[in-house]
């Protein structure tokens, strides 16, 4: 598991610091000691985790596009990271079919800029690409996928993620292979949720909206299938793997971050928990006007990173969820989101949040349904 003791100290460039995941992975590395450069495009909604966390407070916040080579490279100069972490992206399926060239633009041209800035830093150690779980072909068939299977994807989305994958092991073959380059790893994680997160076309976020704003939340495909887990689990992963990667160079590769198998759950069912954990008249309602195509089944084989990294996830589906609209019934209460956030953090790090594994027994009963189909 992740060693808080490797980041006291460590200088830290980290790129989508304003997102919903690179706010939380912001106040974890500070938590445990690292200095923080963040640079990303500026937060999007004033009820962000970014935003209400005040997460800007105790990092280094640089506004910047990683489309623009040059000053990515000069905030990079600037701080001489140790580490560099890079998850800004343009990170929905839907969008992407509205805007398949900024998604390219951002998540492919991105990548490049990011590797090829660091190739050209002495102090860079390890440098991590976050992708997504579906940079992998997806032809509908119910497996879970490992890290050697074919990348694809049909969106542009998916696809983009799957070039920005090409990208990074292009970079580490021709540019960091030599001693005493830095090392380069990718991680392949997606359907997070947690608190701070208002991303349209994301379940979680779209529910939290509909049941504050009292209305049904319109559910596009509520049997599809995803593996669903809280944004620290892969975070604490992502920290896991760079300390590994720091020491050896048979940790550059492409590393599967995903919850346990009863996290791997239909639409439908997170729904159902998500408003029954509400309450207060939440609802929904299925959505069966036309919609671009997304996978019906997604599953990650994480077997990997569980032996060679000893990770595994914190949270079930059920204490994720639990936590999460927490978070936003105590952002509907005006309590101070700093406090909130960092408590929660710390709650995970203890293993003393609420409603572990007996608790999700309806929800593995479930999955065990649909794989039976």
């Amino acid at each position: 598991m992740t060693d808080p003791a490797f980041w006291r100290g460590k200088k830290v460039f980290l790129t989508g610091h304003t997102g919903f995941k690179g706010a939380w992975a912001s106040l974890l590395l500070r938590h445990f000691g690292a200095s923080v450069y963040g640079f990303a495009l500026p937060p999007t909604h004033p009820a962000s985790l970014f935003v209400t966390a005040r997460v800007a407070d105790d990092i280094r916040h640089c506004v910047g596009d990683i489309r623009d080579l040059g000053s990515l490279r000069a905030a990079l100069t600037e701080a001489e990271p140790d580490v560099i972490i890079h998850m800004a992206a343009q990170a929905l399926v839907r969008p992407s079919y509205a805007e398949p060239v900024e998604t390219f633009a951002t998540n492919v041209m991105g990548t490049v800029h990011v590797l090829e800035a660091a190739r050209h830093l002495p102090s860079v150690q390890a440098v991590l690409i976050v992708t997504s779980d579906k940079c992998y072909e997806n032809d509908g068939g119910q497996i879970a996928f490992r890290e050697g299977d074919r990348l694809g994807g049909n969106d542009p989305y998916s696809n983009s993620k799957a070039c920005a994958e090409l990208v990074t092991h292009s970079y580490r073959r021709s540019f960091f292979g030599a001693a005493g380059a830095a090392r380069i790893a990718s991680a392949r994680a997606g359907n997070v949720f947690g608190g701070g997160d208002w991303a349209r076309d994301r379940l979680v976020p779209d529910a939290m909206q509909a049941f504050i704003d009292r209305q049904l939340l319109r559910i596009r495909n509520p049997n599809s299938v995803r593996p669903w887990q809280h944004a620290l689990d892969p975070i604490l992963g992502y920290l896991t793997l760079i300390e590994r990667l720091a020491d050896d160079a048979s940790f550059a590769d492409g590393w599967n971050f995903g919850p346990n198998a009863e996290s791997e759950q239909p639409v439908r069912k997170v729904v159902e928990h998500l408003q029954a954990v509400w309450g207060d008249g939440a609802g929904w309602t299925s959505d069966d006007g036309p919609h671009p195509h997304e996978a019906a089944f997604l599953r990650l084989d994480c077997e990997r990173a569980r032996t060679r990294l000893n990770w595994t996830p914190l949270l079930d589906l059920r204490q994720g969820l639990g936590i999460t609209v927490a978070w936003y019934k105590a952002q509907q209460r005006g309590e101070d989101m700093r406090r909130t956030s960092l408590e929660q953090l710390e709650r995970v790090l203890d293993g003393a949040v609420a409603g572990g594994a007996t608790a999700s027994e309806p929800l593995r009963g479930e999955f065990a349904a649909v794989n039976a189909k």
